[in-house]
């Protein structure tokens, strides 16, 4: 697959029209002149050596050389190619939980946002294992098939919320059955199911299906969500979810019922809080299990193809240097290394008047072949020492990162890459305000929109982690600005916001404006219990004469009218009962009786 990284760019191409419109209004004036000077015919005479196709032959070389420069700058790759990888690792399927009560609110932020948050920090911690996403309510469906890409993990993960499943409730047991179903045929390969639930399962068969997923030797991980002790569910508006007689609903994790699923499918029950103690257990548990190989398809990355057309470039520039704009004009092996030397006094001779470029071209193809040679030391030097920082950051050695960055720093301080880099491998070994102060420079240099994102979302994610939560909205904004299409950043950005509302400054602040309210609404609530007495009791007397006078016009019912009332309810009993006969005679249908 072809593609430009940079297409921008090519907005720069409507130049070349432009200048082939410049050359041809100044070579209807040249022509002009030349009918004032004389005769055109006597003038041509004059000067047999002039040509007339050969400067438009170099102008249109020209033009085709400013053409491929600009392809260059648009960065042109071919990649996509496909290709199978053997790994050596595991395969689990997660499968979360999005009834309603996931939306409670007794773990920071939500349930669901920290059952994402687990999720893609143990995304994070993949590297040749595979991962499937199953969402579940009342139903069970899979949201991403069982894959080594985990990007596109990240991409669902973010867009997994309560809505996306109409039929709410807790089915447990179908989301187990499911995911036993979906993965791989490869063999010896340990394989996990991971439930994140509350684990008010209101079907049942949990126990039933996670047997039937140990017997086939897939072990089935239970991750608790929430506390025991039960808090409403939110709505979002204000008010919290009710059942069908109008009370509140409470939910709560049941540790009881998460605990024997887990032992029934071979598994461990985790509970998830507010901290990060689920995680580590978790992945802890998964590297017990046996790391088989897998295969899977990867797509290779898309590499640069600008080196072709910069040899088409140079090459079209010999020739257009080659080319004499002069008649009868050879360019001799003899005169070509006299131009080389091109320190001797100039010939003289009968072909002293005659055009030739042999020194002049012979120089600039000189100069072409010198160029790479010719490039400043330090602009090498600084990309080595890049590219040695990269293989010391892979293998987790910060330090030799962080000197390697340095140096190609000290030769050029406004690399955006080393900038970038350096504040990632002081970010690593905890120094934060250094850190900081790079990924600012980092983006200060960096021309590209999408690289300089990356510099924001990690100073974001760096003031986020200090509760300034100010701070990291602005800079999410920067990143967002710059690339509108990072579901991770606008991910943050939204969180960020949910902690700014629960952060104990807020609060306070909050409390003393609901006092100051409430004391003057007492002022005004005493002054008006006192108006408001008055008022009733009056209003009392008034219905007392009024109940009164009701009373004697009220008529009585007569016999008739009484058959009548008895005989429609004996027709409506009757349609009923024929209701209820014909729903027993029709075949059944699941309904649910939590809508949570």
């Amino acid at each position: 697959m072809f593609r430009f990284q940079d297409p921008i760019y090519l907005w720069v191409l409507l130049i070349i029209p432009v200048l082939m419109l410049i050359r041809f209004i100044s070579g209807r004036q040249r022509r002009r002149k030349i009918r004032r000077f004389g005769d055109p015919d006597l003038v041509k005479a004059l000067m047999p050596d002039v040509s007339r196709r050969r400067p438009r032959v170099k102008f249109a070389l020209l033009l085709m050389v400013l053409a491929l420069l600009i392809l260059m700058l648009a960065r042109p790759q071919m990649g996509a190619g496909v290709s199978t990888d053997k790994r050596a690792g595991i395969e689990t399927i997660i499968c979360m939980d999005v009834s309603n009560s996931m939306l409670c609110q007794d773990v920071e932020p939500s349930r669901l946002d920290k059952s994402k948050m687990l999720v893609e920090n143990m995304v994070d911690r993949f590297n040749n294992d595979k991962i499937g996403l199953i969402v579940f309510a009342g139903e069970a469906y899979v949201q991403l098939p069982i894959t080594a890409d985990y990007v596109s993990a990240k991409m669902f993960l973010s867009e997994i919320e309560p809505g996306m499943i109409q039929t709410q409730g807790t089915d447990i047991g179908r989301a187990i059955d499911l995911a036993t179903h979906s993965f791989s045929q490869d063999d010896n390969v340990g394989r996990a199911i991971i439930v994140i639930t509350d684990a008010e399962d209101h079907e049942g068969g949990a126990e039933e299906a996670a047997k039937a997923a140990r017997k086939q030797g897939i072990n089935v991980f239970i991750l608790g969500v929430g506390s025991t002790k039960g808090a409403p569910i939110p709505m979002g508006d204000g008010s919290y979810l009710k059942d069908r007689n109008g009370n509140t609903v409470m939910t709560a994790l049941n540790e009881g019922e998460a605990q024997k699923i887990a032992a029934a499918g071979s598994g461990t029950y985790i509970h998830v809080d507010n901290t990060s103690d689920a995680e580590e257990k978790l992945n802890h548990e998964l590297t017990k299990l046996q790391r088989g190989e897998t295969s899977s398809t990867v797509y290779s990355a898309y590499d640069e193809q600008f080196q072709a057309l910069g040899i088409i470039a140079v090459v079209l520039l010999v020739i257009e240097t080659l080319i004499s704009e002069a008649k009868n004009s050879r360019l001799s092996g003899l005169q070509l290394f006299r131009g080389f030397r091109g320190i001797h006094a100039p010939r003289r001779g009968p072909r002293q008047g005659r055009k030739h470029s042999g020194g002049k071209g012979a120089a600039i193809l000189l100069l072409l072949l010198l160029l790479p040679f010719a490039l400043p030391a330090s602009a090498q030097q600084d990309r080595e020492n890049i590219r040695v920082g990269n293989r010391a950051y892979r293998s987790q050695k910060w330090a030799e990162a962080e000197t390697a960055y340095r140096k190609a720093l000290a030769a050029n301080g406004q690399n955006p890459q080393a900038l970038y880099n350096l504040g990632c491998a002081l970010m690593q070994q905890g120094k934060m305000k250094q850190a900081l102060n790079f990924y600012k420079r980092a983006a200060q240099a960096e021309p590209n929109k999408i690289r300089r994102a990356r510099s924001y979302h990690n100073m974001g994610c760096m003031y986020q982690a200090k509760q300034d939560y100010g701070h990291a909205l602005e800079m999410y904004k920067q990143a967002l600005l710059c690339n509108p299409h990072d579901n991770e950043t606008r991910y943050n950005y939204v969180l960020c916001k949910r902690l700014m509302k629960n952060s104990p400054q807020n609060q306070n602040h909050k409390n003393n404006k609901i006092n100051k309210n409430n004391k003057n609404k007492n002022n005004q609530n005493e002054n008006n219990q006192n108006k408001n007495q008055n008022k009733n009791n009056q209003n009392k007397q008034n219905k007392n004469d009024q109940d009164k006078q009701n009373q004697r016009h009220q008529p009585q019912m007569s016999k008739q009218n009484a058959e009548q009332l008895l005989n429609a309810a004996i027709q409506q009993e009757q349609a009923t009962k024929q209701k209820l006969q014909q729903r027993m005679t029709q075949p059944k249908r699941r309904t649910l009786q939590d809508n949570w």
